[in-house]
């Protein structure tokens, strides 16, 4: 994407005023602790109690550092157990939530669908008017709110001019619904659906919905064809805890349950982890950004399967596991391991590193069964040999790379790939 070439720019440009908040402190919640929406006070919870390893903590936060990494939150029943903030960066300091940013839109959109101002299968049209893309009237009226959620409009996700939300940049790909592509486009243009149902701007139905009923302090601000949401990483932590709490702040429901519920499953039969503008993780398959590949088995194999994530650009990330009852966030410049766009891998690799937290694990969780004996060495460096004669390498992004006599192409990209040999697909880690 285009905008982020001068992202470091239009940071320096932001400035996030301090919205007066009328609202009481919070209560705490029988379960899970909320945070007050008042001032910035946040109870934690001490590491040991979960059995944390000092030792392990640090290795955690070097591995983080080394990522590029600038600020990194866990959370356990609400309250704060690991926060760290690098290379310069503060607990004050604000940053861009990238495509992390479409999981609180998608969150937004349930909140007026519960208040009767929308509806999933209206018509985008019905909000946007007609000729919002360059596709016939019956084309164009076919395309609902539903379809911007699932990434399923069938419009052309490479146009001409990155992310263009113009008409002449809207054209037509597949019939709607039968195609899933992560095209920014369409769920742009969800921004002003918002803001024609609720007959206020984007940032003023935050302000009212989320920002004085939870204390959520994010605002979107249009940098080129992109609406970038902006906050304090305890803020994108604060967006994290109202997910684990499945929508709700305390005993206020924020997000209706049944739109909450539906955003956190399988949305489509075509790419299985994906929800409502929210990647899922446990699934049988995943597809990524700019691929038309599916790849067998979970997005995050090191990670627990009810995982659900909200996953930007440059590896902007929040991991929420309503079985443990806990969220984590990490806020960044690109990682050194980065693949796809939303970094899948980097996830992948901070999950390794907090399985290994525990002092009494003895064990690193084996996900691959019985792969590291099939496929050696595995992690491989390019340009090295491994006990594959031929293969095929597929990479995030559906490009695909031959294996011959064994040896590993030495100008691959450092990252996950997928080696496909007589007929078996195995996850294969390349290092530089």
């Amino acid at each position: 994407m285009d905008m982020y070439f001068n992202i470091q720019t239009a940071l320096k440009k932001v400035k996030l005023g301090i919205w007066v908040v009328l609202l009481g402190l919070n209560n705490l919640g029988a379960q899970i602790y909320f945070p007050p929406i008042n001032g910035s006070e946040w109870d934690t919870l001490s590491p040991d109690r979960l059995g944390y390893c000092e030792d392990r903590i640090d290795s955690l936060y070097r591995f983080l550092e080394n990522q590029n990494s600038k600020a990194f939150i866990l959370l356990k029943d609400g309250k704060v157990v690991l926060e760290s903030y690098f290379n310069g960066f503060s607990q004050d300091s604000f940053w861009y939530w990238a495509s992390a940013g479409k999981t609180l839109t998608a969150s937004v959109i349930g909140i007026l669908q519960g208040q009767g101002k929308l509806k999933l299968n209206d018509p985008t049209s019905k909000f946007l008017g007609n000729s919002w893309t360059s596709l016939s009237k019956n084309r164009e009226d076919s395309i609902h709110i539903w379809h911007q959620l699932t990434m399923t409009s069938g419009l052309d996700d490479h146009p001409t001019k990155s992310d263009c939300t113009d008409p002449s940049c809207l054209v037509y790909k597949a019939p709607v619904g039968n195609r899933w592509a992560y095209h920014n486009a369409p769920y742009t243009l969800l921004d002003r659906v918002i803001e024609a149902a609720a007959k206020k701007t984007l940032n003023q139905v935050v302000l009212s919905e989320l920002t004085q009923k939870t204390g959520l302090k994010v605002a979107y601000f249009k940098i080129g064809d992109n609406n970038v949401a902006i906050s304090t990483p305890r803020n994108f932590a604060r967006f994290g805890l109202l997910l684990l709490a499945q929508g709700k702040w305390n005993t206020q429901t924020i997000i209706p349950s049944t739109y909450f519920n539906e955003m956190v499953e399988t949305s489509q039969t075509l790419n299985l982890s994906y929800g409502y503008l929210t990647w899922l993780n446990g699934k049988k398959s995943f597809m990524a950004p700019q691929s038309q590949i599916k790849f067998p088995g979970s997005i995050m194999s090191e990670g627990p399967s009810d995982l659900f994530m909200a996953l930007g650009r440059d590896g902007q990330q929040i991991h929420v596991v309503p079985s443990q009852n806990i969220v984590w966030i990490r806020m960044g410049d690109a990682p050194n391991t980065q693949v796809p766009l939303v970094s899948f891998d980097l996830g992948n690799d901070i999950w390794k590193m907090i399985n290994k937290l525990n002092c009494t694990n003895v064990s690193v969780k084996q996900s691959h069964g019985q792969f590291q004996d099939i496929v050696f060495p595995n992690p491989v460096y390019r340009g090295h040999s491994i006990n594959i004669e031929t293969g095929l390498l597929i990479d995030y992004l559906g490009r695909t790379f031959h294996i011959s006599q064994g040896l590993i192409p030495a100008n691959l990209r450092p990252g996950f790939y997928y080696l496909q040999n007589q007929g078996r697909t195995k996850k294969l880690i390349v290092l530089e």
